[in-house]
This record gives structure tokens, sequence and C-alpha cells, in this order.
């Protein structure tokens, strides 16, 4: 969640307005999208949220509840034209697939195709939608300026080649740190994410 005060503070905006689209999927990364949603808004930032397939997991609902009683908007569509987000928004929150395998199906094969395209810097969360497969990295995948790596770096990250990447972890517990070998540099006073080396 702070991590757009760290790489996109707000008086570097190019743009009058803090907008920020955030692209939701209808599993676990789309609800992580929510919820950095909700943060951005308590940072003075003016996200909207694409969410098309609205999971019916009860955790989602509430989520999307919360975002709805803080007034943050939803589209209905994601405009095709890719200049119209380019206009509209200082950079577009990724959070449609994370590590889940489902790039060719719809609505996020559509969404990520216009992802790909846009020229405002892109946040992916957890993992670049799309890069899971295979072909991860390859050039019609999305290219991210930066990149949060939730509790720790997936292996497909080693291709991220944009300019911040950020672990979230800092509440992972300390069983499951043991357990699966989760390291990392410490965080900085009470951030909860933590930069992993210089920016690009």
């Amino acid at each position: 969640p702070a991590v757009s005060p760290q790489a996109f503070p707000l008086p570097s905006l190019p743009r009058k307005q803090p907008t920020v689209l955030v692209a939701c999927g209808p599993a676990q990364t789309g609800a992580i999208g929510l919820v950095c949603a909700r943060h951005l808004r308590s940072f003075d930032y003016q996200p909207t949220i694409f969410y098309p397939v609205r999971s019916a997991d009860p955790l989602h609902r509430d989520f999307t509840t919360q975002c709805e009683k803080m007034d943050i908007p939803f589209l209905s569509y994601l405009p095709t034209e890719v200049q119209l987000i380019d206009d509209a928004y200082n950079a577009v929150v990724d959070a449609v697939l994370g590590a889940e395998v489902a790039a060719g199906t719809e609505p996020c094969a559509a969404t990520l195709a216009t992802l790909r395209h846009v020229r405002v810097p892109i946040v992916s969360l957890d993992v670049p939608s799309g890069w899971a497969g295979a072909q991860a990295g390859g050039s019609g995948d999305i290219r991210p300026a930066v990149l949060v790596s939730l509790a720790a770096p997936k292996e497909v990250t080693r291709r991220f080649q944009g300019r911040w990447h950020f672990l979230a972890g800092r509440f992972v517990p300390e069983e499951l740190r043991r357990k699966f070998g989760i390291g990392g540099p410490p965080y900085p006073g009470s951030d909860c994410v933590v930069a992993l080396g210089p920016p690009k």
C-alpha cells in the first residue's frame, strides 16, 4: 500500500489529480487490488477500480463494500482506446492475475491486451499478470515499472526489468518464514514494504 507514495509521491505526479486505475481479477490477487485501492485512498490518491468479474467469496465482497463506502468509483468497462487511460490516470495497478495462470480466459485476456499498450507506469502486485506461464517475460507481456512481491519474490520475477521492486511481507508469521526459508532485508521504521535494491 505504501508503494505509491515511495515510487510515485503525490508532488511528482504528472497530472493535477492524483488518479490511479486499479485493475482487479476475480481471484486472490484481485482481492489484494481492492485492499490496495482502499489504502491508496487513505494516502490521498484518487483510485478508480476496474473489477469486471466479482468473486462470490465473502471476503472479496467485504473488500468491495469497503471500497464502495469510501466512494471509490468502479468502472463498468475498461476503455479499449488506451489513450483514454493514458490521459486520465497517472499509473495503473495490475492486480489481474498475479501468480495465477489464467491469462487466456476472458475478461482477463481483454484486460491484459489493453494493459500491454498503456504508456503510464504499471505497478504489478505479486507477479506481473501473464508471467506465470512458460513464456513469462516474453515480448507480448505487460512491462511494469514497479513490482510489489507479496511475502517473497517469486522465481519468475528474476525477469523483472522495471525501475522499482518492493517486498511486502513484513507481517508474514515467523513460523512460515522458517518453514519456507523466507528472508529479505529489514523493513525500515514502520514501513510495510522494503525496496529490493536501489531504483534502476
